[in-house]
């Protein structure tokens, strides 16, 4: 069996661990540097756990040493920390990153590598990067490429219209950070929690704005192939005027440990959430200007007897697969590799990604041209 080495004993991570588990195929090494995580890690002879400081270079390394991959389901911002380890130790790097500048690291560190460098393995960036590719495929020529997603409470009960389902540092660092898009066929910046638009699916409002790093690689992927590509996050109405009398009115993109704590103290965490995944591509085909588009709702389910959230089911499926295509030679063993370098179908047809399966074709029916 391959030894894998999961950095992160948090939701995700001890998600990510029970899935390689229960697939029989790895034995998973656990690491965090606060002990009092792993009691979220679920029990399994293939599962063991190891307190890891990640600031420690030497130390990582050594763990790192003899796997045949290491993914990080750690904080966005000791990101590089893990992947400068992996690239010193010789072996994979996958994460869920969706800060910009961290892979905008892991991409200077796969230059030249012996070893694969799989950045945003997640939901978004990560699956939807997988399914808007796919789409895009089928066209003669694009004209616009429109991604988004949202996890979601099912039963909304505050102001905000919004529980804590995912990291609060990601949430905050999405919420805060430019946002790259392509307009009018130019790379540009767009501020984040802007331009929001409001859409309905299944009778159900929703709105929609700009958020940092839901992209990934795609920009640069389709910079001359495209005239509109964008990147929001779904929430339903009214979060978003909240939250920037936070960010703006009352400075707190400023003072982010102040933010975390707020939400942290005020908004409880819930498995009770849905993951929305919706994706709208025009262009033209055969001459005549069409659109498609899948829209598709995830929840959480029961995995080695034990319930996950649908943030958690999608975001380790996603990781969990394109380490298994790794595995079996479907992607490149060497250098920097982008989620548009999966293929659909072998994605879906995983083990792992069966999880976004059966959901998958459901959302097909709802594509036109």
């Amino acid at each position: 069996m391959r030894k894998i080495v999961v950095i992160g004993a948090g939701n995700i991570g001890a998600t990510i661990a029970s899935m390689l588990a229960e697939s029989g195929a790895y034995e998973i090494l656990v690491g965090d540097h606060d002990e009092t995580r792993f009691g979220s890690v679920a029990r399994h002879p293939a599962i063991t756990t190891q307190r890891v400081d990640i600031t420690n270079a030497a130390e990582l390394r050594a763990v790192l040493a003899g796997s045949f991959a290491v993914l990080s389901a750690a904080p966005y911002h000791v990101t590089t920390l893990i992947a400068e380890a992996a690239a010193a130790a010789g072996v994979h790097y996958l994460d869920l990153t969706e800060d910009v500048a961290s892979t905008a690291r892991v991409k200077e560190l796969a230059s030249g590598a012996a070893h694969a460098f799989i950045p945003q393995c997640g939901l978004a960036p990560g699956y939807i990067s997988i399914l808007a590719n796919d789409l895009a495929q089928s066209f003669d020529t694009l004209e616009t490429v429109r991604l988004r997603v949202g996890a979601l409470p099912q039963y909304p009960s505050n102001a905000l219209k919004y529980n804590l389902t995912w990291s609060t540092d990601g949430v905050i660092n999405e919420y805060i950070e430019p946002c790259e898009a392509i307009v009018e066929g130019l790379l540009v910046k767009v501020p984040a929690m802007e331009e929001r638009e409001e859409f309905s699916l299944d009778g159900m409002t929703y709105e929609a704005f700009n958020t940092s790093g839901g992209l990934g690689t795609m920009c640069e992927t389709y910079s001359d192939r495209v005239r509109l590509l964008n990147y929001k996050t779904i929430r339903y109405p009214g979060h978003a005027e909240i939250m920037k009398a936070l960010l703006n009115d009352l400075n707190l993109r400023n003072r982010r440990d102040t933010l975390k704590d707020i939400l942290e103290q005020a908004l409880p965490s819930t498995s009770q959430d849905v993951v929305i995944v919706f994706v709208t591509v025009s262009g033209h085909k055969g001459g005549r200007l069409v659109q498609e588009t899948h829209a598709q709702k995830i929840y959480g389910r029961v995995i080695g007897g034990k319930f996950f959230s649908a943030i958690q089911v999608t975001t380790a499926a996603g990781i969990c697969a394109v380490l298994d295509l790794l595995n079996e030679g479907y992607l490149p063993q060497s250098g920097f590799v982008r989620q548009e370098d999966v293929v659909l179908g072998d994605f879906l047809q995983n083990r792992f990604g069966q999880n976004y399966a059966s959901s998958a074709e459901q959302g097909r029916l709802v594509r036109s041209a």
